[in-house]
């Protein structure tokens, strides 16, 4: 069983940053996510990063803004969350899969209770 605790969430105005985080117990054996999720809409994927931190994956079109990094010494994952939008809104969730990196919410074994980011115009 893997906990994971989010942190780092809260408001901002747009254009600002914000960088997220996602820690646990132990994080080696897993590859990892981000998604994040809107009222009434499926929750999306964001971002992904493999066991060493050597592949990553994220929606292209937050490539560019928003990066997914690792500390497996720290056991700790992060999303840098830069120029930030109104629409980048949502509830943000850390996601852990054993193993092999993926982008499909159903692949995770294990979920964080997710953060809050709000953007204002």
């Amino acid at each position: 069983q893997v906990q994971l605790v989010e942190s780092g969430g809260g408001l901002v105005q747009a254009g600002g940053s914000l960088r997220l985080s996602c820690a646990a117990r132990t994080l080696s054996s897993y590859s990892m996510a981000w998604f994040r999720q809107t009222p009434g809409k499926e929750r999306e994927f964001v971002a992904a990063i493999s066991l060493t931190g050597s592949k990553t994956y994220s929606t292209d079109s937050l490539k560019g803004r928003f990066t997914i990094s690792r500390d497996n010494a720290k056991n700790t994952v992060y999303l840098q969350m830069n120029s930030l939008k109104p629409e980048d809104t949502a509830v943000y969730y850390c996601a852990a899969k054993f193993a092999i990196i993926g982008t499909h919410k159903y692949e995770y074994d294990y979920w964080g209770q997710g953060t809050q980011v709000t953007v204002s115009a």
